[in-house]
Formats: structure tokens, sequence, C-alpha cells
């Protein structure tokens, strides 16, 4: 058995998911699967950077970070490598890009990525920036590069959504898709449907921590238009751009608003949309109200969920958590396995 050697540019909540299912599971997925994954680097702004061509313990890495919040005890054959020296000089086979996400440029993350597949580096990442942005480059590039870039992470944490819907539907022939793809609005409108007014159940969310100190990524709607296009892109082989998707946020909705659609046996959902027409793609994120008997109407809270129309299946709706250290941890264990089928085994 081959080890798949890994290279972690970033190690925050995702990383550290990752880490912690490998030093939990490790042995579990060589045996059952044949996949034995090996950290032998990891780039960090907070923690540092360490390289070890033999390998890192997943469990080392998370006891320093959690005691003093670096890896100066972790031992290392490398240490203070920026991130693009690691993606060069580490000895790994795949990269995990989870910098954190910038829908406007990209950036680093665009530039981490690009660097790895023309270094002939598997890409997995849970970074929506460079999969938005320039999902259709970097895809070509990996096909030049003979490499694979996978993302299951982006859109819907560990619930497979996109697999789903590029892989397993792929014949069935998807003709729409529609989905509650960020928790936090999901949260605010279930809290309003309960009786707060949208400043009340914004800061619900926030101490939750569901939402961010600055929320305007999610209540407008970004966030959401980043993975339609995404979904657009992946799924139905679109070229879309954020600047396609038609967006409005659910900032303007108001208590009455939501009584309004109760009485009428409706709830608000903030959904993202995307939806063949001959040869066009066209994607919306927008606040909708749904009938109750509708697939997407029941998903209350921080959960996720997204509807599939096919032509052969009908509506397929898969529901899960978009948001956690372990979830989104598990999408780069599917990314891996996914690298792990497609390369049979070999690095």
């Amino acid at each position: 058995m081959s080890a798949l050697r890994l290279a972690l540019i970033g190690f925050g909540t995702v990383g550290q998911g990752l880490a912690r299912i490998l030093a939990d599971r490790g042995a579990d997925l060589r045996e059952r699967y044949g996949l034995d994954v090996r950290i032998t680097a990891v780039a960090d702004l907070r923690c540092g950077s360490v390289h070890a061509a033999d390998g890192l313990d997943p469990a080392r890495l998370l006891a320093a970070a959690g005691a003093d919040g670096t890896f100066d005890a972790v031992d290392a054959e490398d240490r203070g490598w920026d991130a693009l020296t690691t993606i060069r000089e580490a000895q790994a086979d795949v990269v995990a890009e989870l910098a954190f996400t910038d829908l406007a440029t990209g950036e680093p993350a665009l530039t981490h990525v690009r660097t790895a597949l023309e270094h002939g580096r598997h890409v997995i990442t849970t970074n929506k920036g460079p999969v938005a942005l320039a999902w259709p480059e970097l895809a070509a590039t990996a096909r030049r590069r003979g490499v694979r870039l996978e993302a299951e992470g982006t859109v819907m944490s560990g619930t497979p959504a996109l697999h789903l819907g590029a892989e397993l539907l792929a014949g069935a022939g998807v003709t729409r898709i529609e989905g509650i793809l960020n928790g936090t609005t999901n949260y605010v409108l279930t809290r309003m449907e309960a009786g707060a007014d949208f400043g009340e159940a914004l800061a619900e969310a926030q101490a939750e921590g569901y939402a961010e100190a600055d929320p305007s990524g999610d209540v407008e709607g970004i966030d959401a238009a980043g993975k339609v296009v995404i979904l657009a892109n992946r799924v139905m082989g679109a070229e879309l751009t954020m600047a396609d998707v038609a967006r409005e946020g659910i900032a303007g909705l108001t208590r009455a608003d939501v009584e309004a659609a109760a009485a009428a046996g409706e709830r608000w959902k903030l959904i993202g949309r995307v939806e063949r027409d001959g040869q066009t793609v066209r994607a919306s994120v927008a606040p909708r109200r749904v009938p109750a008997t509708h697939p997407l109407a029941s998903v209350g809270g921080a959960t996720n969920a997204v509807t599939y129309t096919t032509e052969l299946l009908g509506d397929v709706t898969l529901i899960g958590p978009g948001a956690g250290k372990l979830a989104t941890g598990y999408a780069l264990i599917a990314d891996l396995l996914a690298i792990h089928r497609a390369t049979g085994g070999a690095a």
C-alpha cells in the first residue's frame, strides 16, 4: 500500500478537523479502503510551518496547536517555509488548500492552487474562492497536468452535494438545482418564524457562532452566490462568474413578511438556484416563499439542503450539515478517497 502524502496549507478549524479524523480513524481508512494518508507538511500563519518526508503525527500536530499555538515542539526536518515554498518543496502528492476565503479576488488561495497544480500535485480544498472564481481554468490545468482537483467541502461541508450532482446524477439529466446553501441565513429565518425580528435573530446567530461579526457575506447572499457558481460550473458544466448571479439577501425581510408566509402555509428560505434553459444556464440567490410541501421547506436551523431536479429521477434532495470542524474535515477525506480511487491507489 503506497501512502498518499499530504501538505496542508492552513491549520485552522478545517485542517484540525482533518487531523482529528486521521488521528482517530486513520487505521480504519487503511484497513477498509486501502487509503493511507500521511501528512508530510503543514504551513499555517499562526502555528508556523513544518515538513518531514516520513510524515508528521496528526495527534502531535493537534496537541502542539492546542498547547501554545505553534509547531515549535513538533519534530521536523524543515521549518519556516511559507505556503508557496511548502507547495513547491514538500514531499507531497496532494495539497490541501485551507487558507481563508476571499470571494472577491480568490487570493492567496488561488495562487496556492495554481502553483500546486502546475507542480503536478493533486489539490483538495474547502476554499470557495478559487473554485467559484476560476473553476474552468483550474480544471483545465488539472487535466493538462494529469492530476485531480477536488472541492467537495466548498458547497455543503461534508454533505456530498458535489459528488452527488456531478458524478452520481451525471446521467440523470440535471435541469435545476435549488438549495439552502447558507446555514446562517437559514438559522436567522428559522428564529424569525419563532417570533424574533431580523436584528434579534442575527444577534442570536452571532452569539451561537453561526454568523461572523461582519455578517454581510451571509445575509447579503454573497456566500450562497459563490456556492451557486460552483454548482453551476461543476455540475452543469457552465462557465458562470459571480457577476452572473442575480443576488438578493434577507436583510429586507420583516417579521410581518414571515408571518404572512406562515399564514399562507409557506416558509421563507434563502434559495440558491441554477436552471438550464436550452444551452443557457442561469443562476440566482434570493429569499423565496416555498410551500410547505416543498422538500426544502422543512429544513430548519443551520442545516443545509439541495434538491436536484432531473429528467430520469425527478427530484432528489440531500440534507445535511453545512459547516463544522469534523463535517468539513470529512469533506477532505471524501476528496482523498476520490483521488485514491481515480489513481488506483497509487500516488
